[in-house]
């Protein structure tokens, strides 16, 4: 970080205003020396991703300079619409001039962009509807896109994704089904249901530290996953005591999740279960996003998990 008199916190809160910023001031520079003042990753060199969700509302330009102050490796973003309350439009494909300000981020910070999100799968979508995100994804280099499935219809909802792996494939990007608590595929084997009989060799499951831990999921039956499907994982926090409604589920996942180490799940049977992969932070807590602002929020989501492996050298 700067050692002049430009204070710490007043750095961080001029990462929201990079964007419109960035040609006039020159923060080429800045960026690219706070981003190599921070790769010291401890935790035996994990590699971290900001998700889009830990900082829902900001616009991936403006998430990018947050991410690279911060010190991640990668940055997740959504540029699939997903319509839900209060969350605006971040459409790449549809938006020229956002793209080129992605652009101008990724390359002035050196970040790279590890996934992006959501193609869901539901009742009567076509996926082809989601290439145009696909195609922008492997333009900003992602590797990864997250799916969920969210119909009754096993027969379709497996039919769909293995035509999202199809879409996928020639863009060198791989199609990684997240088993989500209130959704329709919620654990773990409902996941691996989906994936063996897709026979899809870019297919991949994401194992969200929360869902795993809401939907009960027994470490134990990690083994029995290929090593190959593990792409990255979502990492966050949450008290041990699970929510008894679908509501409550949902508003927790969206709004509360506590830093890596804080809450009550056992995140070391987890993660020792799984191999070397990227750890996107998905942790998003509305109250701290307004009390400290997204880029310190962000900022704090990655030294708590630094500290946390730190301490588990297992991982």
């Amino acid at each position: 970080m700067p050692s002049s008199g430009f204070g710490r916190r007043d750095f961080l809160k001029a990462a929201s205003l990079l964007t419109a910023t960035t040609a006039a001031f020159g923060w080429d520079t800045a960026v690219g020396r706070a981003r190599s003042a921070s790769t010291a990753r401890g935790a035996a060199g994990h590699r971290f991703s900001l998700a889009y969700l830990t900082v829902f509302g900001v616009p991936p330009p403006e998430m990018t300079y947050i991410a690279a102050r911060a010190g991640y490796d990668y940055v997740s973003f959504r540029p699939i619409f997903m319509g839900l309350p209060g969350e605006p439009n971040f459409e790449l494909a549809k938006n020229p001039q956002l793209l080129r300000q992605t652009k101008t981020a990724l390359a002035s910070t050196g970040l790279h962009v590890l996934d992006i999100e959501l193609a869901r799968v539901l009742d009567g979508v076509d996926p082809k509807t989601y290439l145009p995100a696909l195609e922008v994804g492997a333009e900003l280099g992602a590797k990864h896109v997250i799916s969920s499935i969210w119909t009754p219809d096993r027969v379709f909802a497996a039919e769909c994704y293995a035509h999202l792996c199809e879409l996928a494939r020639p863009l060198g990007m791989t199609i990684d089904l997240e088993f989500v608590t209130f959704a329709s595929v919620k654990t773990l084997q409902d996941a691996l249901d989906v994936l063996r009989p897709a026979h899809q060799a870019n297919c991949g499951v994401l194992v969200d530290m929360l869902h795993f831990s809401r939907s009960r999921v027994r470490p134990a039956e990690l083994e029995a996953v290929p090593r190959e499907w593990f792409h990255f994982v979502h990492l966050c926090d949450a008290p041990a005591a699970i929510p008894t409604t679908k509501e409550e589920l949902t508003r927790v996942a969206r709004e509360e999740r506590l830093y890596p180490g804080e809450g009550g799940i056992d995140l070391q049977e987890i993660l020792r279960r799984i191999p070397d992969v990227p750890y996107s932070i998905e942790a998003p807590h509305l109250a701290r996003s307004r009390e400290l602002g997204h880029a310190e929020h962000a900022f704090r989501c990655l030294q708590t998990a630094k500290g946390y492996l730190a301490a588990h050298p297992w991982a």
